[in-house]
């Protein structure tokens, strides 16, 4: 049955809406490295349904000559055949095939390549499978990679704080002749400093009266002797008397009540600062010497809290405070007299 020109119209309407489904799915498909090859193949398969369906009009409406042919069929009266014979074989190439041609064939080629036979076609994969999990991967490791060469180069601008603290705090212990006691970075090392600065100049930690409580005469016998509590314990603990006895110079500034930071400090490993120094100064009566970078501050007792000890030599306890030299945050360590 001869096509009317509604037909073939529709007929090429969907010719197009066929071959533009293929392309979307082979550029969908596309990787990084096939992608320029794959728009190349669909340019070409574009402009040859365009070529056919121009051809195919022309010869509906009179305008086709004879010497518009395929091969030169047309010289031969098979134009009609030669036009019917590119319809069919476009319409029944898959994009497999499509594919090999474009690949091996550059469109500037005038000899056309031989075809592989059928049974080798078949046998060659239409294309690699992605390994979509594989690409994240990679992908993820190339973020890592670039993150950390930004972060190098960020470091790389960066002041060293943690080298310049260490270099003055170094030049302050040989100035004062002192060295570095290592205490462990635990929460408990303000008070544990504290409590190594006393027992080198033999100040009790606690009270007599609260040190009798744990006199050899009032402990359980040998079997029963528990492992007596670290001495940062009493160290807490003293300070947080001290707090509860004179809360008003404490209580303004804090961001919570006496009641609730007491127990916090005396109990837990909560970091002690400032206010745990005035404290300990005070509960102590001794002086101390806090080392840090650019200065050396020193917290004295308070007149209204030595009860006259301030007429006697104050004994001097010296610490040193890290800002930056671990990784922890904040530090303290202990400093003693060399010899």
């Amino acid at each position: 049955m001869e096509e009317t020109l509604e037909t073939i119209q529709a007929r090429h309407r969907k010719e197009q809406r066929d071959l533009q489904s293929r392309i979307t799915n082979k550029k969908k498909n596309a990787t990084k490295k096939t992608r320029k090859g794959v728009n190349d193949e669909c340019a070409e398969l574009e402009r040859q349904l365009r070529e056919r369906q121009e051809r195919e009009l022309a010869v509906f409406n009179g305008e086709a000559d004879g010497e518009e042919g395929d091969g030169g069929d047309a010289a031969d009266g098979k134009e009609d055949d030669g036009t019917e014979a590119i319809s069919t074989r476009l319409e029944d190439a898959s994009l497999s095939d499509v594919t090999t041609a474009v690949t091996t064939k550059p469109t500037t080629e005038k000899h056309p390549q031989p075809q592989q036979p059928p049974a080798q076609q078949q046998q060659q994969p239409a294309g690699k499978k992605r390994n979509r999990q594989k690409e994240r991967l990679a992908r993820r490791a190339a973020e890592q990679e670039a993150a950390a060469e930004a972060a190098e180069a960020e470091a790389a601008g960066m002041t060293d704080h943690r080298s310049i603290e260490k270099t003055y705090l170094l030049r302050e212990f040989e100035a004062n002749d002192l060295v570095e006691k290592e205490i462990r970075p635990d929460g408990h090392c303000l008070f544990a400093a504290v409590a190594d600065q006393l027992e080198q100049r033999r100040i009790p930690l606690l009270p007599v009266s609260e040190a009798g409580d744990s006199s050899p005469s009032s402990q359980p016998s040998a079997p029963q002797q528990q492992q007596p509590p670290p001495p940062y314990r009493a160290v807490r603990k003293r300070a947080t008397d001290y707090m509860e006895a004179h809360p008003d110079d404490f209580a303004p500034f804090l961001d919570e009540p006496l009641s609730s930071y007491v127990p916090k400090i005396r109990d837990t490993a909560e970091w002690g600062g400032q206010l745990e120094l005035a404290a300990l100064a005070n509960a102590y009566g001794v002086e101390i010497k806090v080392v840090q970078d650019g200065r050396t501050e020193t917290i004295e007792p308070s007149t209204s809290g030595n009860g006259g000890a301030e007429e006697q030599p104050r004994e001097r306890i010296w610490l040193a405070y890290y800002r930056h030299g671990y990784g922890l945050g904040e530090h303290y360590n202990s400093l003693r007299k060399k010899g």
